[in-house]
């Protein structure tokens, strides 16, 4: 570090270095302590993806051993060129939902055809990704409101329950039935359960659920799979029982493929890409920052979607699906005391070795313990304490969650999230176009005349008003804003001095300046004028720029609300303030009845010094 220090080209030419292979900034970090840790949470990240990999791909509607597969490449490639020191990327329940909503239409599941379609979208993800990490875009998952994910997530997790109904009763159904029609199917077919299958998928779950509860620490999936494996066994060798199991997977290595650069498929794709970048890398910052508050790491965006883009890229030729963090792996990968990326390094590595050792056993899986796993999955997936919370605090984010859910549940998942969003970005623009405009008066029992906002306890001038603006005076509030001082012209004619409180207002653009011109103009014509007080330094060099402050008046621009007042204040017409009863401010109680002199204002506070 001294050497850099001492030659600034050599600084230059390693934050470079740093930036095309971000993982040598935590590589010096790594010592023998560290890679022992890493090496056990990794460890115990590949054993646990072992059932989570094999349940998503089902849920995908992909081959088994493709849901291992996309926990290897993906995860060492993510680990390599993000951000996160605990970020595990690999296959997760909603990416696996979204891919077979949205490939089901083009190709029957589990065919190399449908294999085919799904690389290539996980090649299409990883580029959309990867240009807009270069594009430096990593704030655009902040339009993706906390509602839309919980909302979407909901409802990805009861079609995750509704489509593994067909696993848990051994029934029938038609892959892709919505729930609706889940539940009238399974109605009309009752007598057809098999109730020792349907026995293996409760036994299974009412093992993870126990251990869950009592024995956190513990693998629930594998050991609730292992009980519902071995109780199968039992009911088929002893029982006569036909449990029908996953099948024997693969023991290989993650094998070479090629996505599809076919016009037609990609045009097909197009939607269903913008739908699962968006919600995979949402998924993926929001794991990084939630991990990152809790470990006191800075977590980079921008890099964060390149580390996700060429994992997706990259595990697009291995054989992998779409691949983003997962809520899992990654808080298990904290828990279990990583310390740098190496550990998802290693949980990459690991599990493809583990992958030849037990992908044989999977022969005696059952399918009706996936599907009891899965419940548990999806179950977990329904965050009921932030649902309430949000019901509980805003009305408008709780039309966004349920506009979401149902969306979700009743039409493509993909457009679920655009559902949510495009709603998000309306509600915002509406709030945005009606900004807060308080009417403010002076409190006579306040020492220092606060001001507070006018009710029927606090009298209000006869010729003044007094308005608070709070939001930006931009082309979308410049209507609400103008037709507001119309109203008032309208309701309170006499009113024409209108002073206005400007200090939360921090932009204002070409159209709220105009607006704000037009209107001063037209209260000089009636005698009166607009009077701005504390405007943002951002504010006045935008209305200087434009030339607009000299059509407003430089002089009716002030820094503290005493000036402005002790000013307009000689601008009233004093008839009519001998007639008023009110004595809003201080100058009206020292003046009484009389006119007030030039030498009254000087040793005369005006009122109300704090806002």
């Amino acid at each position: 570090m001294a050497f850099l220090s001492a030659h600034p080209g050599s600084l230059q030419q390693h934050a470079w270095l740093t930036r095309l292979l971000p993982f040598l900034n935590w590589t010096p970090m790594l010592n023998r302590d560290s890679l022992r840790a890493d090496f056990w949470a990794g460890l115990t990240g590949a054993v646990v993806v072992l059932p989570q990999g094999v349940a998503f791909a089902t849920i995908a509607g992909m081959p088994p051993e493709y849901g291992l597969y996309a926990g290897v490449v993906p995860a060492i490639i993510a680990a390599l060129f993000g951000s996160s020191w605990h970020l595990v990327s690999g296959p997760t329940t909603a990416a696996s939902v979204v891919l077979f909503s949205s490939l089901s239409q083009f190709a029957h599941a589990g065919t190399s055809e449908y294999v085919l379609l799904a690389l290539t979208l996980a090649f299409m993800v990883g580029i959309v990704q990867l240009v807009m990490g270069l594009g430096r875009l990593g704030a655009i998952v902040n339009f993706i409101s906390h509602s839309v994910v919980i909302g979407f997530t909901a409802g990805a997790a009861i079609l995750i329950i509704f489509n593994q109904v067909k696993n848990f009763f051994e029934l029938n159904v038609e892959r892709g039935s919505h729930p609706h029609e889940v539940v009238w199917y399974v109605a009309e077919h009752i007598g057809e359960i098999d109730w020792l299958t349907a026995s293996v998928g409760l036994v299974t779950m009412a093992v993870g659920i126990g251990i869950r509860r009592f024995a956190r620490k513990l693998p629930y999936m594998i050991i609730a799979i292992i009980v519902g494996s071995l109780y199968a066994f039992v009911l088929n060798h002893f029982f006569g029982a036909t449990i029908k199991t996953v099948g024997a997977l693969p023991a290989s290595l993650p094998p070479l493929s090629m996505p599809s650069f076919d016009y037609t498929i990609w045009r097909d794709l197009a939607p269903t890409v913008v739908a699962v970048t968006l919600f995979a890398l949402t998924e993926a910052i929001s794991i990084s920052r939630a991990l990152a508050a809790r470990s006191g790491q800075h977590i980079d965006a921008n890099q964060e979607f390149i580390g996700q883009g060429l994992s997706n890229i990259v595990g697009s030729f291995f054989s992998a699906y779409v691949a983003t963090g997962s809520f899992n792996r990654s808080g298990l990968n904290y828990e279990s005391g990583a310390k740098t990326p190496m550990a998802s390094v290693f949980a990459g590595a690991l599990l493809a070795l583990v992958v030849l050792i037990v992908a044989p056993l999977a022969v005696y899986m059952p399918n009706a313990a996936m599907a009891g796993v899965l419940f548990i999955v999806a179950w977990g997936l329904i965050d009921t304490h932030h649902i309430h919370q949000i019901m509980k605090t805003s009305k408008t984010e709780t039309v966004v969650l349920i506009v979401t859910f149902v969306s979700a549940l009743f039409l493509e998942l993909e457009f679920a999230i655009f559902a949510g969003v495009m709603l998000s970005l309306l509600l915002y623009l509406h709030r945005t176009a009606n900004p807060t405009i308080l009417i403010r008066v002076p409190d006579p029992n306040s020492p220092g005349r606060k001001f507070e906002t006018a009710g029927p306890d606090l009298p209000e001038c006869l010729q003044v008003r007094i308005i608070r603006f709070d939001g930006a005076l931009f082309f979308g509030a410049a209507n609400t804003f103008a037709e507001t001082l119309l109203d008032y012209e309208k309701t309170d004619p006499e009113k024409i001095h209108l002073i206005i409180v400007m200090s939360g207002v921090n932009f204002i653009d070409v159209t709220g300046a105009e607006t704000l011109v037009q209107m001063a103009k037209r209260f000089r014509a009636r005698g009166g004028g607009i009077y701005l007080i504390k405007p943002k330094d951002a504010v006045i060099e935008r209305l200087e720029r434009g030339g607009y402050i000299d059509g407003f008046g430089r002089k009716n621009i002030f820094d503290s609300k005493t000036d402005a007042l002790r000013t307009v204040y000689r601008y009233l017409d004093y008839d009519k303030c001998r007639t008023c009863r009110g004595s809003v401010f201080v100058e009206c109680r020292r003046m009484g009845k009389q006119e007030p002199r030039e030498e009254d204002f000087d040793d005369a506070p005006a009122a109300a010094a704090a806002h």
